[in-house]
Protein backbone atom coordinates (compact mmCIF):
# COMPACT_ATOMS: atom_id res chain seq x y z
CA UNK A 1 0.00 0.00 0.00
CA UNK A 2 1.14 3.45 -1.30
CA UNK A 3 2.61 5.79 2.11
CA UNK A 4 1.95 9.39 1.30
CA UNK A 5 3.87 12.05 3.38
CA UNK A 6 2.16 14.55 5.56
CA UNK A 7 2.51 17.86 3.81
CA UNK A 8 4.56 20.16 6.02
CA UNK A 9 2.64 23.49 7.28
CA UNK A 10 4.42 25.46 4.74
CA UNK A 11 3.86 23.11 1.76
CA UNK A 12 0.15 22.82 2.74
CA UNK A 13 -0.05 26.66 2.53
CA UNK A 14 1.40 27.21 -0.48
CA UNK A 15 -0.78 24.46 -2.08
CA UNK A 16 -3.21 26.40 -1.26
CA UNK A 17 -1.62 29.60 -2.67
CA UNK A 18 -1.23 28.11 -5.92
CA UNK A 19 -5.02 27.32 -6.45
CA UNK A 20 -6.00 30.33 -8.57
CA UNK A 21 -9.63 29.95 -7.71
CA UNK A 22 -9.46 29.69 -3.96
CA UNK A 23 -9.39 33.70 -2.72
CA UNK A 24 -10.24 35.06 0.45
CA UNK A 25 -9.71 37.18 3.81
CA UNK A 26 -8.25 36.65 7.46
CA UNK A 27 -9.35 38.30 10.64
CA UNK A 28 -7.18 37.35 13.73
CA UNK A 29 -8.52 39.24 17.01
CA UNK A 30 -6.20 38.81 19.84
CA UNK A 31 -2.84 36.80 20.25
CA UNK A 32 -3.79 34.26 16.50
CA UNK A 33 -2.02 36.54 14.53
CA UNK A 34 0.21 33.83 12.81
CA UNK A 35 -2.15 32.07 10.29
CA UNK A 36 -2.48 34.92 7.78
CA UNK A 37 1.44 35.29 8.10
CA UNK A 38 1.91 31.49 7.37
CA UNK A 39 0.35 32.23 3.94
CA UNK A 40 2.56 34.94 3.12
CA UNK A 41 5.61 33.57 4.28
CA UNK A 42 5.40 30.21 2.03
CA UNK A 43 4.92 32.68 -1.57
CA UNK A 44 2.01 33.18 -3.51
CA UNK A 45 -0.09 34.59 -1.00
CA UNK A 46 -1.49 37.36 -3.89
CA UNK A 47 -3.53 35.10 -5.96
CA UNK A 48 -5.50 33.87 -2.38
CA UNK A 49 -5.59 36.51 0.18
CA UNK A 50 -7.64 39.73 -0.41
CA UNK A 51 -7.61 41.27 2.85
CA UNK A 52 -5.51 40.22 6.39
CA UNK A 53 -6.55 42.56 9.58
CA UNK A 54 -5.77 42.16 13.31
CA UNK A 55 -8.51 43.83 15.71
CA UNK A 56 -6.32 43.67 18.49
CA UNK A 57 -8.32 46.96 20.54
CA UNK A 58 -11.36 46.17 21.76
CA UNK A 59 -13.19 49.38 20.72
CA UNK A 60 -11.69 48.98 16.71
CA UNK A 61 -13.34 45.09 17.26
CA UNK A 62 -16.52 46.75 18.19
CA UNK A 63 -16.79 49.48 15.48
CA UNK A 64 -16.02 46.62 13.08
CA UNK A 65 -18.18 43.55 14.35
CA UNK A 66 -20.46 44.99 16.83
CA UNK A 67 -20.11 45.32 20.76
CA UNK A 68 -20.22 41.75 22.87
CA UNK A 69 -19.59 41.06 26.54
CA UNK A 70 -16.88 38.43 25.83
CA UNK A 71 -14.56 38.20 22.71
CA UNK A 72 -13.06 35.07 22.95
CA UNK A 73 -16.21 33.47 22.35
CA UNK A 74 -18.37 31.70 19.63
CA UNK A 75 -20.69 33.95 18.66
CA UNK A 76 -17.60 36.88 18.49
CA UNK A 77 -16.25 34.33 15.80
CA UNK A 78 -19.50 34.24 14.08
CA UNK A 79 -20.21 37.43 13.94
CA UNK A 80 -16.30 37.87 11.95
CA UNK A 81 -17.11 35.33 9.92
CA UNK A 82 -20.45 36.49 8.54
CA UNK A 83 -19.04 40.36 8.29
CA UNK A 84 -15.75 39.12 6.54
CA UNK A 85 -17.60 36.61 4.50
CA UNK A 86 -20.26 39.18 3.35
CA UNK A 87 -17.80 41.60 1.86
CA UNK A 88 -16.35 39.35 -0.54
CA UNK A 89 -18.83 38.99 -3.32
CA UNK A 90 -19.82 42.43 -2.24
CA UNK A 91 -16.69 43.78 -3.09
CA UNK A 92 -15.14 40.84 -5.50
CA UNK A 93 -18.72 40.46 -7.76
CA UNK A 94 -16.62 40.84 -10.87
CA UNK A 95 -14.27 37.20 -10.43
CA UNK A 96 -17.43 35.09 -8.04
CA UNK A 97 -17.99 33.10 -11.18
CA UNK A 98 -14.61 31.84 -10.96
CA UNK A 99 -13.79 31.59 -7.41
CA UNK A 100 -13.87 29.65 -4.16
CA UNK A 101 -14.85 32.44 -1.45
CA UNK A 102 -13.61 32.25 1.84
CA UNK A 103 -13.35 33.80 5.27
CA UNK A 104 -11.00 32.63 7.85
CA UNK A 105 -11.31 34.07 11.75
CA UNK A 106 -10.07 33.30 14.82
CA UNK A 107 -10.35 35.45 18.74
CA UNK A 108 -7.60 33.87 21.35
CA UNK A 109 -6.83 34.47 24.54
CA UNK A 110 -3.42 33.20 24.47
CA UNK A 111 -1.00 32.80 27.78
CA UNK A 112 -0.66 36.46 29.99
CA UNK A 113 2.40 38.16 31.75
CA UNK A 114 1.49 36.26 35.08
CA UNK A 115 0.65 32.97 33.45
CA UNK A 116 -2.75 32.81 35.72
CA UNK A 117 -5.31 32.54 32.86
CA UNK A 118 -6.50 29.48 30.65
CA UNK A 119 -5.50 30.12 27.05
CA UNK A 120 -8.36 28.81 24.57
CA UNK A 121 -9.73 30.31 20.94
CA UNK A 122 -12.52 30.05 18.61
CA UNK A 123 -11.14 29.29 14.84
CA UNK A 124 -13.39 28.83 12.10
CA UNK A 125 -13.40 29.29 8.27
CA UNK A 126 -16.61 30.30 6.07
CA UNK A 127 -16.06 28.93 2.52
CA UNK A 128 -16.84 27.89 -1.03
CA UNK A 129 -16.54 24.58 -2.55
CA UNK A 130 -17.75 25.67 -5.98
CA UNK A 131 -18.28 29.63 -7.97
CA UNK A 132 -20.97 30.68 -6.53
CA UNK A 133 -22.40 28.39 -4.36
CA UNK A 134 -23.91 28.61 -1.01
CA UNK A 135 -21.14 28.60 1.77
CA UNK A 136 -20.02 25.91 3.98
CA UNK A 137 -18.85 26.79 7.55
CA UNK A 138 -16.30 24.72 9.89
CA UNK A 139 -15.68 25.83 13.53
CA UNK A 140 -13.00 24.47 16.02
CA UNK A 141 -12.38 25.38 19.72
CA UNK A 142 -8.93 25.13 21.41
CA UNK A 143 -7.35 24.88 24.64
CA UNK A 144 -3.18 25.53 24.22
CA UNK A 145 -0.84 24.01 26.58
CA UNK A 146 2.44 25.34 25.43
CA UNK A 147 4.22 27.50 28.44
CA UNK A 148 5.26 30.27 26.40
CA UNK A 149 3.41 33.10 24.35
CA UNK A 150 5.21 32.51 21.36
CA UNK A 151 4.63 29.01 21.16
CA UNK A 152 1.29 29.21 21.95
CA UNK A 153 1.28 31.58 18.64
CA UNK A 154 3.33 29.17 16.73
CA UNK A 155 0.80 26.06 17.40
CA UNK A 156 -2.41 28.81 16.10
CA UNK A 157 -0.69 29.40 12.83
CA UNK A 158 -0.20 25.80 12.27
CA UNK A 159 -3.59 24.73 13.29
CA UNK A 160 -5.14 27.90 11.33
CA UNK A 161 -3.26 26.18 7.98
CA UNK A 162 -4.48 22.91 8.83
CA UNK A 163 -7.88 23.31 9.00
CA UNK A 164 -7.99 25.60 5.77
CA UNK A 165 -6.11 23.13 3.87
CA UNK A 166 -8.56 20.54 4.99
CA UNK A 167 -11.44 22.25 3.99
CA UNK A 168 -10.45 22.67 0.27
CA UNK A 169 -8.57 19.35 0.11
CA UNK A 170 -10.13 16.58 2.27
CA UNK A 171 -13.31 14.82 2.01
CA UNK A 172 -12.70 12.09 4.19
CA UNK A 173 -13.79 13.04 7.80
CA UNK A 174 -11.49 10.96 9.82
CA UNK A 175 -8.95 12.46 7.65
CA UNK A 176 -9.89 16.09 7.65
CA UNK A 177 -10.25 15.20 11.79
CA UNK A 178 -6.92 13.83 12.07
CA UNK A 179 -5.41 16.35 9.63
CA UNK A 180 -6.11 19.22 12.00
CA UNK A 181 -3.19 17.95 14.44
CA UNK A 182 -0.90 17.67 11.66
CA UNK A 183 2.61 18.95 13.35
CA UNK A 184 0.67 19.41 16.49
CA UNK A 185 0.18 17.41 19.41
CA UNK A 186 -2.34 17.12 22.27
CA UNK A 187 0.13 18.22 24.82
CA UNK A 188 0.23 21.28 22.65
CA UNK A 189 -2.95 22.22 22.01
CA UNK A 190 -6.49 20.33 22.79
CA UNK A 191 -9.53 20.45 20.27
CA UNK A 192 -12.35 20.00 22.26
CA UNK A 193 -15.05 20.88 19.56
CA UNK A 194 -15.51 20.89 15.80
CA UNK A 195 -18.79 21.78 13.92
CA UNK A 196 -18.88 21.58 10.29
CA UNK A 197 -21.88 22.37 8.15
CA UNK A 198 -23.08 23.19 4.67
CA UNK A 199 -24.45 22.22 1.20
CA UNK A 200 -21.56 19.99 0.84
CA UNK A 201 -21.65 18.28 3.93
CA UNK A 202 -25.01 17.65 4.80
CA UNK A 203 -24.14 14.17 5.27
CA UNK A 204 -21.58 14.78 7.94
CA UNK A 205 -23.07 14.23 11.51
CA UNK A 206 -21.07 16.45 13.81
CA UNK A 207 -21.65 13.99 16.94
CA UNK A 208 -19.32 11.28 15.03
CA UNK A 209 -16.88 14.30 14.32
CA UNK A 210 -16.86 15.18 18.63
CA UNK A 211 -16.58 11.02 18.85
CA UNK A 212 -13.19 10.83 17.00
CA UNK A 213 -12.07 13.98 18.83
CA UNK A 214 -12.20 11.64 22.18
CA UNK A 215 -11.04 8.35 20.18
CA UNK A 216 -8.26 10.05 18.62
CA UNK A 217 -6.91 11.30 21.86
CA UNK A 218 -7.40 15.07 20.54
CA UNK A 219 -9.15 16.09 23.94
CA UNK A 220 -10.84 13.86 26.89
CA UNK A 221 -14.27 15.03 26.41
CA UNK A 222 -16.93 15.96 23.78
CA UNK A 223 -20.91 16.51 24.34
CA UNK A 224 -23.76 17.73 22.69
CA UNK A 225 -27.13 18.64 23.31
CA UNK A 226 -30.92 16.99 23.23
CA UNK A 227 -31.25 18.14 19.46
CA UNK A 228 -27.36 16.82 18.51
CA UNK A 229 -25.75 20.24 18.37
CA UNK A 230 -22.46 19.71 18.93
CA UNK A 231 -21.24 22.11 22.21
CA UNK A 232 -18.34 23.32 24.23
CA UNK A 233 -18.03 21.54 27.37
CA UNK A 234 -15.99 24.53 29.38
CA UNK A 235 -19.12 26.98 27.91
CA UNK A 236 -21.99 24.66 28.23
CA UNK A 237 -20.96 23.65 31.73
CA UNK A 238 -19.97 27.03 33.44
CA UNK A 239 -20.67 27.50 36.34
CA UNK A 240 -23.55 24.88 36.30
CA UNK A 241 -24.78 22.47 39.12
CA UNK A 242 -23.78 19.57 37.25
CA UNK A 243 -25.37 16.07 37.91
CA UNK A 244 -23.78 13.38 35.51
CA UNK A 245 -25.52 9.50 35.45
CA UNK A 246 -22.59 7.30 33.65
CA UNK A 247 -23.80 4.28 31.83
CA UNK A 248 -23.96 1.82 28.43
CA UNK A 249 -27.34 2.94 27.39
CA UNK A 250 -27.62 0.15 25.24
CA UNK A 251 -30.09 0.59 25.61
CA UNK A 252 -32.06 2.72 27.93
CA UNK A 253 -34.08 1.47 30.81
CA UNK A 254 -36.30 2.28 33.41
CA UNK A 255 -33.38 2.05 35.71
CA UNK A 256 -31.56 4.56 34.09
CA UNK A 257 -34.08 7.11 34.14
CA UNK A 258 -35.07 6.36 37.90
CA UNK A 259 -31.42 6.59 38.97
CA UNK A 260 -31.54 10.40 37.12
CA UNK A 261 -34.52 11.42 38.84
CA UNK A 262 -34.38 10.15 42.07
CA UNK A 263 -31.12 11.67 41.91
CA UNK A 264 -31.81 14.80 40.47
CA UNK A 265 -34.64 14.93 42.87
CA UNK A 266 -32.61 14.85 46.03
CA UNK A 267 -29.91 16.96 43.76
CA UNK A 268 -32.24 19.94 43.79
CA UNK A 269 -32.72 19.88 47.91
CA UNK A 270 -28.75 20.68 48.35
CA UNK A 271 -28.67 23.99 49.85
CA UNK A 272 -25.82 24.97 47.56
CA UNK A 273 -27.80 23.93 44.37
CA UNK A 274 -29.83 26.36 42.63
CA UNK A 275 -32.60 24.65 41.06
CA UNK A 276 -32.43 26.96 38.29
CA UNK A 277 -28.91 26.19 37.66
CA UNK A 278 -28.79 22.52 37.05
CA UNK A 279 -27.33 20.13 33.82
CA UNK A 280 -28.22 16.97 34.01
CA UNK A 281 -26.15 15.01 32.16
CA UNK A 282 -25.78 11.32 30.89
CA UNK A 283 -21.98 10.19 30.03
CA UNK A 284 -20.49 7.28 27.60
CA UNK A 285 -17.06 6.31 28.07
CA UNK A 286 -14.80 5.74 25.37
CA UNK A 287 -14.20 1.62 26.41
CA UNK A 288 -17.85 1.00 26.73
CA UNK A 289 -18.11 2.39 22.81
CA UNK A 290 -15.55 -0.85 21.53
CA UNK A 291 -16.38 -3.44 19.97
CA UNK A 292 -12.97 -5.50 19.19
CA UNK A 293 -10.84 -2.75 20.26
CA UNK A 294 -12.32 -0.11 17.81
CA UNK A 295 -15.03 2.56 18.54
CA UNK A 296 -18.26 1.17 16.68
CA UNK A 297 -20.03 4.83 15.48
CA UNK A 298 -22.93 3.18 14.25
CA UNK A 299 -23.93 1.69 17.50
CA UNK A 300 -22.61 5.08 18.98
CA UNK A 301 -25.36 7.50 17.04
CA UNK A 302 -27.64 4.60 18.23
CA UNK A 303 -27.24 4.96 21.64
CA UNK A 304 -27.19 9.37 21.37
CA UNK A 305 -30.33 9.08 19.43
CA UNK A 306 -31.98 7.75 22.10
CA UNK A 307 -30.66 10.04 25.16
CA UNK A 308 -31.47 12.51 23.07
CA UNK A 309 -35.01 11.45 22.37
CA UNK A 310 -35.66 11.84 26.34
CA UNK A 311 -34.21 15.73 26.48
CA UNK A 312 -30.66 15.01 27.69
CA UNK A 313 -27.12 16.11 27.15
CA UNK A 314 -24.54 13.43 26.08
CA UNK A 315 -21.01 13.61 27.14
CA UNK A 316 -18.27 11.29 25.58
CA UNK A 317 -15.24 10.85 27.75
CA UNK A 318 -11.68 8.87 27.98
CA UNK A 319 -11.83 9.28 31.75
CA UNK A 320 -12.42 6.18 32.43
CA UNK A 321 -12.18 6.29 36.36
CA UNK A 322 -14.60 8.46 38.11
CA UNK A 323 -12.58 11.20 39.86
CA UNK A 324 -10.66 11.93 36.99
CA UNK A 325 -14.30 12.89 35.36
CA UNK A 326 -14.53 15.29 38.63
CA UNK A 327 -11.32 16.43 37.86
CA UNK A 328 -12.59 17.79 34.89
CA UNK A 329 -15.68 18.88 35.79
CA UNK A 330 -14.66 20.77 38.95
CA UNK A 331 -12.14 22.51 36.40
CA UNK A 332 -15.08 23.87 34.22
CA UNK A 333 -18.28 24.65 37.06
CA UNK A 334 -15.90 26.65 39.18
CA UNK A 335 -17.06 26.06 42.66
CA UNK A 336 -20.66 24.90 41.35
CA UNK A 337 -22.09 21.26 43.09
CA UNK A 338 -21.45 18.43 41.22
CA UNK A 339 -23.36 14.94 41.98
CA UNK A 340 -22.47 11.83 40.44
CA UNK A 341 -24.68 8.40 40.18
CA UNK A 342 -23.58 5.42 41.16
CA UNK A 343 -25.11 1.87 41.43
CA UNK A 344 -24.24 0.32 44.41
CA UNK A 345 -21.69 -2.44 42.69
CA UNK A 346 -20.14 0.93 41.23
CA UNK A 347 -19.45 1.95 44.41
CA UNK A 348 -17.84 -1.03 45.41
CA UNK A 349 -15.18 -0.79 42.42
CA UNK A 350 -14.44 2.60 43.47
CA UNK A 351 -13.46 1.27 46.63
CA UNK A 352 -11.11 -1.12 45.14
CA UNK A 353 -7.39 0.05 45.73
CA UNK A 354 -5.99 -1.50 42.45
CA UNK A 355 -7.89 1.40 40.32
CA UNK A 356 -5.78 3.63 41.93
CA UNK A 357 -1.92 1.71 41.56
CA UNK A 358 -0.45 4.36 39.38
CA UNK A 359 -1.09 7.84 42.35
CA UNK A 360 1.53 8.24 44.38
CA UNK A 361 -1.03 8.79 47.37
CA UNK A 362 -3.03 5.96 46.08
CA UNK A 363 -6.92 5.88 47.36
CA UNK A 364 -6.33 8.75 49.47
CA UNK A 365 -5.36 11.15 46.64
CA UNK A 366 -8.30 9.89 44.50
CA UNK A 367 -10.88 10.60 46.87
CA UNK A 368 -9.56 13.48 48.00
CA UNK A 369 -10.39 14.67 44.17
CA UNK A 370 -13.94 12.32 43.97
CA UNK A 371 -15.17 13.37 47.51
CA UNK A 372 -14.06 17.17 47.32
CA UNK A 373 -16.07 19.98 49.05
CA UNK A 374 -18.14 20.42 45.64
CA UNK A 375 -18.89 16.84 45.12
CA UNK A 376 -21.71 14.55 46.26
CA UNK A 377 -22.17 10.69 45.46
CA UNK A 378 -25.89 9.49 45.02
CA UNK A 379 -26.16 5.28 45.51
CA UNK A 380 -28.39 3.76 44.00
CA UNK A 381 -29.56 -0.21 45.35
CA UNK A 382 -29.28 -2.93 43.17
CA UNK A 383 -30.39 -6.92 44.00
CA UNK A 384 -27.83 -8.86 45.59
CA UNK A 385 -26.03 -11.30 43.67
CA UNK A 386 -28.05 -14.60 43.28
CA UNK A 387 -30.94 -12.13 43.29
CA UNK A 388 -31.67 -12.86 46.91
CA UNK A 389 -33.10 -9.48 48.52
CA UNK A 390 -31.91 -5.61 48.13
CA UNK A 391 -28.24 -4.66 48.21
CA UNK A 392 -28.28 -0.82 49.31
CA UNK A 393 -25.51 1.23 50.95
CA UNK A 394 -26.07 -0.20 54.06
CA UNK A 395 -25.33 -3.23 53.28
CA UNK A 396 -22.15 -2.79 51.30
CA UNK A 397 -18.71 -4.81 52.02
CA UNK A 398 -15.66 -3.27 51.58
CA UNK A 399 -12.12 -4.29 52.72
CA UNK A 400 -12.39 -3.61 56.48
CA UNK A 401 -8.96 -1.21 56.49
CA UNK A 402 -11.52 0.84 54.30
CA UNK A 403 -14.39 0.90 56.77
CA UNK A 404 -13.20 3.97 58.85
CA UNK A 405 -13.26 5.47 55.60
CA UNK A 406 -16.65 4.52 54.13
CA UNK A 407 -17.99 5.96 57.73
CA UNK A 408 -16.24 8.67 57.28
CA UNK A 409 -17.87 9.71 54.11
CA UNK A 410 -20.80 8.88 55.39
CA UNK A 411 -21.12 11.09 58.55
CA UNK A 412 -19.83 13.63 56.28
CA UNK A 413 -22.54 13.64 53.60
CA UNK A 414 -19.91 13.03 50.97
CA UNK A 415 -22.20 9.88 50.11
CA UNK A 416 -25.89 9.13 50.12
CA UNK A 417 -28.89 6.84 49.45
CA UNK A 418 -30.88 7.64 46.52
CA UNK A 419 -33.95 7.43 48.46
CA UNK A 420 -37.64 6.01 47.60
CA UNK A 421 -36.12 4.12 44.35
CA UNK A 422 -38.39 1.59 42.48
CA UNK A 423 -36.82 -1.58 43.69
CA UNK A 424 -39.69 -3.18 41.44
CA UNK A 425 -37.05 -2.54 37.96
CA UNK A 426 -34.13 -3.77 39.74
CA UNK A 427 -34.42 -7.24 37.94
CA UNK A 428 -34.24 -5.38 34.51
CA UNK A 429 -30.77 -6.26 33.06
CA UNK A 430 -30.12 -3.98 29.55
CA UNK A 431 -28.21 -7.12 28.22
CA UNK A 432 -31.57 -9.14 28.72
CA UNK A 433 -33.19 -6.17 26.77
CA UNK A 434 -30.68 -5.90 24.27
CA UNK A 435 -31.05 -9.56 23.42
CA UNK A 436 -34.46 -9.75 23.20
CA UNK A 437 -34.92 -6.74 20.84
CA UNK A 438 -32.72 -8.57 18.48
CA UNK A 439 -34.16 -11.76 18.77
CA UNK A 440 -37.49 -9.92 18.00
CA UNK A 441 -39.05 -11.06 21.50
CA UNK A 442 -42.04 -9.43 22.23
CA UNK A 443 -42.37 -7.97 25.87
CA UNK A 444 -39.09 -5.82 26.16
CA UNK A 445 -41.47 -2.67 25.72
CA UNK A 446 -41.79 -3.15 29.58
CA UNK A 447 -38.46 -2.52 30.54
CA UNK A 448 -37.57 0.58 28.85
CA UNK A 449 -39.13 4.49 28.62
CA UNK A 450 -42.18 4.80 25.99
CA UNK A 451 -39.85 7.33 24.58
CA UNK A 452 -37.43 4.73 24.01
CA UNK A 453 -39.97 1.86 22.63
CA UNK A 454 -40.76 4.59 19.75
CA UNK A 455 -37.28 5.28 19.21
CA UNK A 456 -36.25 1.88 18.51
CA UNK A 457 -39.15 0.89 16.24
CA UNK A 458 -39.68 3.88 14.25
CA UNK A 459 -35.57 3.89 13.89
CA UNK A 460 -35.33 0.46 13.48
CA UNK A 461 -32.32 1.00 16.71
CA UNK A 462 -30.31 -2.13 17.59
CA UNK A 463 -31.69 -4.65 14.70
CA UNK A 464 -35.48 -4.36 15.39
CA UNK A 465 -37.47 -5.97 13.01
CA UNK A 466 -40.05 -6.61 14.59
CA UNK A 467 -39.91 -10.13 13.29
CA UNK A 468 -39.31 -12.80 15.68
CA UNK A 469 -35.81 -15.22 15.28
CA UNK A 470 -37.43 -18.17 14.05
CA UNK A 471 -39.23 -16.19 11.04
CA UNK A 472 -36.29 -15.04 10.24
CA UNK A 473 -35.21 -18.49 9.65
CA UNK A 474 -38.17 -19.26 7.63
CA UNK A 475 -37.85 -16.40 5.69
CA UNK A 476 -34.20 -16.79 4.83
Amino acid sequence: MTQFRTLTTKEKALKVNMRPDIYGSFAEIGAGQEVAANFFKAGGASGTVAKTMSAYDMSFSDAIYGECDRYVTESRLHQMLDKEYELLPERLGNRADRSLFFAFANTVEALNYSRSNRPHGWVGMKFQLSPSSEPNECVIHVKMRDRSNLMQQNCLGVIGVNLIFACFFIRSEDELVQSLMDDLSPERIEIDMIRLKGPDFDHVDNRVLALKLVSKGFTKAAMFGPDGHVLQPSETLYKKNVLVLRGRFRPVTLVNVDMLLKSLKSFKSEEDVDQNNILALTELTLNDLKKGGEVDEEDFLVRADMICSLGRHVMVSNYHEYYRLVEYLTGITRGKKIGIILGIYNLEQVFTESYYEGLQGGILEAFGTLFGNNVKVYVYPSLKRGGEGIYTLEDIQVAPHLRHLLEFLKDNKKIKKIENANTNHLHIISDDILEMIEMGIDGWEKYVPKKIELAIKEKGLFGFSGVPSWKKLDQW
